[in-house]
């Protein structure tokens, strides 16, 4: 690209905003200039190039760094990292959104910040909006059924609606980066970490899908992040909490888990999240991926060809730090290994041993020197193809707009449509179901479950007026003989089963259930894979989560108001 304007004077303009007051942010370019906001990049290539060769050692190192804060107002240490810093990006967190209205504002006043400095370089704002049960930014935002259930209902539209509506929620929001699509497999059926924030466990199904949520999130300008690579779903190991080892050779990843990765490098996803798990049977031995040049920069960059940024999954998990058992050196082993963006889930001090470790190695290691100005490059490019332009996710929130409803009717409806299609009908021991069961024929209803899924019973109380609760977590309902002598009472039990102490709940009455005569009915949430252990009862449905729509959708086909279409999007030993 070839341009008569002064390269200092692209500098302080190229990420001007109108609202910016400081002097250096004040210039304003012409309409038509390559420069201006609302104009396309001709290059973004070179032009991020010779931004980052203009910029410090200082500079850009902090277009790597993405920080979080604790607390629903912006700390004044993130404010600090970003005006006296111009980090690259910050993360958004569950404990910072219960205001959407409030986070709206937050995020303008950082982006605002961020603008007033002397690149006026805006943020990349990103958090975890995968749907289902993973939802950072709360309060006014949907609640929806998720991963596994758009894999039962077996659409890519399902995925692309999804991807479309919870995307315009985080652009209203300025939320211009998403931790989504999951596309990692249900490949190990204990994994609780993952379980049905996965599509399935089929790759092909899994990069369809994962492809056409990133499309539905493009139409509002949000980058996608398809995580976690290479894959954590075949293990039942957190890597919050340790470092997972997934003993798969590499053959096997490159023809399951990087099937979804291989097509959305092609459908041209712009960033991929590196996941804390070793994969010891491949040339990485027992390094972390997200660690690891073999995987980073021999894999996903060499052979499949990824040109967006690379980020990593918060850097002070222990599945990171237990490798390394130091968070400077982890962060610089991050950055040499190819990732262009470290995440942090907290705020360090500016000129703390993170800071000052990493700018000296900077100085006496001119290959790490290299790493860091080619990171800051990538983080840049993505900027200018991504945060700018009409179509760019704006950095000033319209309140009004917010506080007047975030949420489409439209979505609303299709998130429930899209819950009716993903139940799955569990046939009972007899092969057959009890289904339509209605208030006229179910007799004395009893509604069991644990407290934390208020909604089950809200709904079943709609469903079936004067059904009887308990509540297994309750105070005065605790103990088997009570929950027992509950079930005798009953004819119908429509009971709500979620994890592995449900399933010793749900054992408790079964001797009780079969002497007196009690239909047993079991509503499965989240991962269905319990309902293996629960063969006796006289039929279920899964819903896949814990949203009101789902409990919704549930209770009409138990009702018989629709019939329930979904199917395991793994393999069962249900017969469905």
């Amino acid at each position: 690209m070839k341009t008569n304007v002064p390269l200092v004077l692209v500098s302080l303009v190229l990420f001007a905003a109108p609202l910016c007051a400081a002097p250096l942010c004040a210039i304003s370019p012409p309409d038509d200039s390559p420069y201006h906001w609302n104009s396309p990049v001709a290059d973004s290539a070179l032009l991020a190039q010779q931004l980052s060769a203009q910029m410090s050692d200082e500079q850009a190192l902090a277009q790597t760094f993405m920080l979080a804060w604790f607390g629903a107002e912006p700390s004044p240490l993130i404010i600090d990292w970003i005006v006296r810093r111009n980090i690259g990006g910050v993360k958004i967190f569950g404990w910072n959104t219960d205001d959407t209205l409030r986070l709206a504002q937050t995020v303008g006043e950082m982006q605002r910040n961020a603008l007033a400095c002397e690149w006026g370089i805006p943020l990349l704002v990103s958090t975890d909006q995968e749907g289902g049960m993973v939802r950072h930014v709360r309060g006014e935002t949907s609640q929806t059924p998720g991963n596994m259930a758009i894999g039962a209902s077996g659409r890519s539209s399902d995925a692309y609606y999804s991807g479309y509506f919870i995307g315009r929620e985080l652009a209203l929001l300025g939320i211009n980066m998403n931790f989504a699509p999951t596309v990692d497999l249900h490949t190990n059926r204990n994994s609780t970490v993952i379980g049905v924030r996965s599509f399935g466990d089929d790759p092909v199904r899994a990069a369809v899908l994962g492809a056409a949520f990133a499309r539905g999130q493009r139409k509002w300008g949000v980058i996608s992040t398809a995580k976690h690579f290479p894959g954590h779903g075949d293990t039942p190991l957190d890597s919050h909490g340790s470092l997972p080892r997934v003993n798969a050779p590499f053959e096997t990843l490159w023809e399951r888990e990087l099937v979804p990765y291989r097509m959305l490098i092609l459908e041209g996803v712009p960033a991929v999240m590196s996941g804390h798990l070793a994969f010891p049977n491949t040339q990485a031995g027992g390094t972390p991926a997200s660690l690891s040049p073999w995987f980073l920069q021999d894999i996903l960059r060499d052979k499949m060809n990824f040109q967006g940024i690379i980020i990593t999954d918060d850097l002070l998990m222990l599945g990171a730090l237990e490798y390394t058992r130091n968070i400077p050196q982890t962060i610089r082993q991050a950055l040499s290994a190819g990732n262009d963006m470290i995440m942090l889930s907290n705020t360090p001090q500016l000129n703390d041993e993170i800071w000052t470790y990493l700018i000296t190695s900077m100085h006496s290691d001119p290959v790490f020197r290299e790493r860091v100005r080619d990171a800051s490059r990538r983080v840049l490019q993505l900027k200018l193809e991504h945060l700018r332009g009409a179509h760019a996710v704006t950095f000033e929130p319209d309140l009004e707009t917010i506080a007047a409803g975030l949420r489409l009717p439209e979505g609303d409806d299709f998130f429930l449509s899209l819950a009716a299609r993903s139940v799955t009908v569990v046939p009972g021991a007899s092969g057959a179901t009890p289904f339509p069961l209605t208030p006229e024929n179910s007799g004395r209803v009893l509604l069991a479950g644990a407290g934390q899924f208020e909604d089950f019973f809200e709904t079943g109380r709609t469903a079936f007026p004067g059904a009887a609760v308990f509540d297994i977590n309750s105070g005065t309902n605790r103990g088997a003989a009570a929950f027992a002598a509950a079930v005798r009472n009953a004819d119908t039990v429509i009971f709500c089963l979620s994890n592995r102490a449900g399933i010793a709940a749900l054992q408790s009455i079964r001797t009780a259930a079969q002497e007196s005569g009690t239909t047993v009915i079991v509503v499965s949430v989240l991962n269905p894979v319990y309902l293996e252990e629960a063969t006796w009862v006289d039929g279920a449905v899964a819903i896949y989560s814990y949203a009101p729509v789902s409990f919704i959708a549930g209770f009409s086909v138990i009702l018989g108001r629709i019939s329930g279409e979904g199917r395991f999007p793994f393999s069962s030993k249900n017969k469905l």
